[in-house]
């Protein structure tokens, strides 16, 4: 029978059906790990490398599956270390649960050892934030911080002294307005659903509109059949947010594929040429890809009142879980018969697949990063799941790995943070086994957590990591000349030999820079049982560039060239071979 504050707490968690919790050890928290020692057959601990890999981890497992991630580091520096995976779940609504340790309790604020308040460091990134005083304050605030963090969506935080984590039941008496049991485990289901007048009224707009598009992102994940059925009755082309990647396959005839920077010319079309707008679900951030105000309708479904109207002029918002929502709006729907809107977008759309397939079967040297991508849907299982980093990695991830079926991706949205892919995968690979997991990161991202190569070896998690390698972090580089008219500067990596670090922690380890040989290889680092990385060695100065490059973008880019880029050549080149006219 649990006594301590350690073992309360644990219990609790495994009452709230808790079954893994990401981490890194250290004296703050060893009271909570002895009580995780005596219940690994209940609650798996996951030990990474670095406390920054838990958080997205845990982030990870909450954004695959839907339930909370839970993740723990010491007091002081192991707590700090923690806080931009959980910024990444608060960005993007994830429900994560952190606990942190702390220094002795009659010790805070003494300028004692490792004394950091991390309850008010948490005060920004977190929706429930508390210090634990004692053992009758533990299901109290551990039931809180659960709901907290899944009915809001965002992240909670318990911090923990070390000495309290040790006292017992009777070392503190339970006071008068406390009684025992009053708190119990349990999150009751949002019940929000728009009345029927708003309903018919968003029903009007659609039915009235001649050029109909949605646009959808992650919180549309749950409502593909929902998402056809209103993109066939409004003849609607369908954009997808990066969060939504997976709500529909690539190869639907509704879908124009993803909007923005990482997205397709067909899907910018879309959004110029519509007079009505549908968003599913999407806090998709850059305005400038939305219709010009005034130029659409629009309505808006989201299950979080504030973004009603965030991004784009709203003229109808309709709040709610996207399939409940969705499901009392179909009905009101009338199918269109002029198809022409819909029609035009895939006919664009099938020139831009005819593009990238083109670009993606070059075979010419450098190795171009698209090949590698392109060449990866030929070993992923129909339900994989793909962790994604961000980089000049995500675009070639983004645009050339085709969803399909059950197939889920993600990669760190609004605060698009670098590292995330590997630890998103330790995640994924934890909540799913035996199901395919495949991490897609760049050499800057997975060099930042790099250590997570020996986490995957440790735990015996069998994901496979592409590292698209071309020792520049590419992203910026192209920042710098496309939007800023720089020469790119201080973006230059340091080659590492990524295959020889992966044999060196007991994975499998292949090397590519050769496009005849891309396919042979990642068949070999796919046929191996166990974790595998591939290092595909691919062309620097390829560039990432937009679907539609703007005129001030065209000159930017112009200008860096002119100001002393040192690849100048070699640029023009690809740009040239890849039929960019707009750029030039």
């Amino acid at each position: 029978m649990a006594t301590t504050v350690a073992e309360l707490l644990i219990d609790r968690l495994i009452e709230w059906q808790v079954d893994t919790i990401f981490g890194f050890p250290g004296d703050g928290i060893n009271g909570i790990f002895e009580a995780l020692r005596t219940r690994q057959e209940k609650i798996k601990f996951i030990q990474v490398r670095h406390e920054e890999a838990a958080a997205f981890a845990a982030c990870g497992y909450a954004k695959f599956t839907g339930r909370l991630g839970v993740c723990m580091a010491t007091s002081g520096p192991g707590g700090i270390h923690l806080l931009n995976g959980l910024y990444d779940a608060k960005c993007d609504g994830q429900p994560v649960l952190a606990i942190t340790g702390h220094t002795f309790h009659d010790l805070i604020g003494t300028q004692y050892q490792q004394d950091v308040d991390l309850t008010k460091l948490f005060m920004d990134v977190s929706v429930y934030n508390e210090r634990i005083t004692g053992p009758a304050h533990v299901h109290n605030a551990l039931d809180e911080a659960i709901r907290t963090a899944k009915s809001r969506r965002g992240v909670s935080h318990l911090c923990i002294p070390k000495d309290i984590q040790d006292w017992s039941t009777s070392d503190v008496p339970r006071s008068k307005g406390n009684p025992r049991g009053h708190s119990r485990e349990g999150v009751a289901p949002a019940a929000t659903v728009p009345n029927q007048a708003d309903l018919r009224a968003a029903a009007d707009i659609i039915n009235k509109g001649k050029k109909v598009a949605l646009l959808v992102g992650r919180g549309a994940m749950h409502c593909r059949k929902q998402i056809l059925e209103l993109a066939e009755k409004a003849g609607a082309p369908v954009a997808k947010a990066l969060l939504g990647k997976a709500v529909l396959p690539d190869d639907s005839p509704y879908t124009t594929g993803g909007l923005g920077l990482l997205g397709t010319a067909p899907s910018q079309d879309v959004m110029r040429g519509c007079d009505t707008l549908v968003i599913v679900g999407s806090n998709f951030p850059y305005i400038e890809f939305y219709p010009k105000p005034g130029q659409d309708k629009c309505v808006q479904i989201d299950i979080d009142p504030s973004r009603i109207g965030l991004r784009h002029p709203v003229e109808l918002g309709l709040v709610g879980d996207c399939i409940s929502v969705l499901e009392g709006l179909l009905p009101m729907i009338d199918r269109k018969q002029d198809r022409s809107f819909l029609e035009s977008a895939q006919k664009a759309m099938k020139g831009w697949n005819e593009l990238l397939e083109g670009r993606a079967k070059r075979t010419d040297k450098p190795l171009k990063p698209q090949v590698v991508t392109h060449a990866l849907n030929r070993f992923l299982a129909p339900d994989a799941v793909i962790a994604c980093d961000c980089g000049t990695v995500t675009t070639w991830a983004a645009r050339y790995i085709k969803m399909r079926d059950e197939m889920l991706f993600s990669a760190s949205g609004l605060l698009a943070t670098m590292g995330n892919g590997v630890p998103y995968a330790v995640g994924a690979a934890v909540a799913y086994p035996g199901r395919q997991v495949v991490a897609v990161v760049g050499d800057g991202g997975l060099t930042m957590m790099l250590g997570e190569i020996a986490t995957l070896v440790k735990h015996k998690l069998p994901v496979k990591v592409i590292v698209i390698k071309n020792n520049t972090l590419g992203q910026i580089k192209w920042e710098q000349m496309v939007f800023e008219g720089n020469p790119e500067f201080g973006v230059d990596l340091q080659p590492i030999d990524f295959a020889a670090y992966a044999r060196a922690c007991g994975a499998d380890g292949y090397t590519v820079d050769d496009p005849a040989q891309v396919e042979e290889v990642l068949g070999k680092a796919f046929a191996h049982p166990g974790p595998a990385l591939v290092e595909a060695v691919v062309d620097a100065n390829e560039p990432a560039m937009p679907g539609h490059a703007t005129l001030d973008q065209a000159w930017q880019f112009a200008k860096s060239l002119v100001r002393g880029e040192k690849y100048s050549k070699e640029i023009i080149r690809n740009v040239l071979e890849d039929k960019v006219r707009e750029i030039l």
